[in-house]
């Protein structure tokens, strides 16, 4: 029965940490979608200011400022999903520690 019970826990971490690995795909390509609308908005930012175009300047501006803020949301967020995989990578590494050092008769004291 435990062995079961090892084996659909695993499955279960499997699953969970594909699932964040799909996560963490999408949250790269939002990622460098974003990256590149903050350098379009700095670009279009620069011409303005080159034009003399004062309204537009103001306009730009916010619209940059708008444009970093969600980079920065997207950047948690891929941050948070990182470490996500990261601990469930450990949780998976210690559970299969821990089942294979019962199999083997160790005690865990070295």
């Amino acid at each position: 029965m435990g062995s079961a019970l090892h084996v659909a826990e695993f499955i279960v971490s499997s699953a969970r940490l594909t699932e964040l690995h799909e996560c963490s795909a999408l949250l790269r390509r939002t990622r460098a979608r974003a990256e590149q609308i903050v350098r379009e908005a700095g670009a279009l930012l620069a011409e303005a200011e080159l034009g003399g175009d004062a309204e537009r300047v103001v306009t730009l501006r916010a619209e940059l400022e708008q444009a970093r803020q969600a980079y920065c949301k997207v950047l948690n967020a891929y941050a948070t999903i990182c470490g996500r995989i990261a601990e469930e990578r450990q949780a998976i590494l210690e559970a299969q520690f821990a089942r294979n050092t019962r199999h083997q008769g160790l005690s865990g004291v070295a």
